[in-house]
């Protein structure tokens, strides 16, 4: 199972949480699990947690937009991170452009961005066929990092006491 960190600004939580449930199909079939900060437990250290998972992350996405790129904290310390850990082989870093801002000449804009030619999510008529690209994308990219489908348990059907109570 790859492990995919998301590095955002907290002011793209809507659009990180919707991202989110669109990568849940991946999760169900034990492909990816997921995190990012708001994982963390009160009382950790919250500089000690991020590093931690950014260091053990096999995919991390960064969800670029104006505030992303304003972000000290997204630009100075977690993109600088997850870029060395690109550059070794250590992690795939991949773009994900939630806004319009200007990113093609920042450090990562030489990286294959999603959705496809980097045109922001926000900008779809429909926000789910963004966001459904970059799903694909991912799942491509998962196949190339050799991961696998696990084997789960089926789904149970729902007893047919349940379903017509509920009728």
């Amino acid at each position: 199972m790859a492990k995919l960190v998301f590095s955002y600004s907290h002011m793209d939580e809507p659009l990180r949480n919707e991202l989110e449930k669109h990568l849940k199909p991946l999760q169900r079939l034990g492909l990816i699990s997921t995190w990012h900060d708001r994982r963390i437990l009160p009382g950790s250290e919250l500089t000690g947690e991020i590093t931690q998972n950014f260091e053990d992350a096999d995919v991390i996405l960064l969800l670029v937009s104006p505030d992303f790129i304003n972000s000290d904290y997204c630009y100075d310390i977690e993109l600088s991170h997850a870029l060395e850990r690109h550059a070794k082989g250590e992690a795939r870093v991949v773009p994900v452009i939630l806004r319009t801002c200007d990113w093609h000449d920042l450090p990562f804009g030489s990286l294959m961005a999603v959705p496809e030619d980097g045109y922001p999510i926000t900008k779809f008529t429909h926000v789910e066929d963004g966001f459904y690209q970059v799903a694909k994308a991912i799942k491509k990219i998962l196949g190339d990092l050799g991961a696998t489908v696990q084997t789960s348990p089926p789904v149970k059907p729902v007893s047919s006491v349940n379903t017509a109570s509920n009728q």
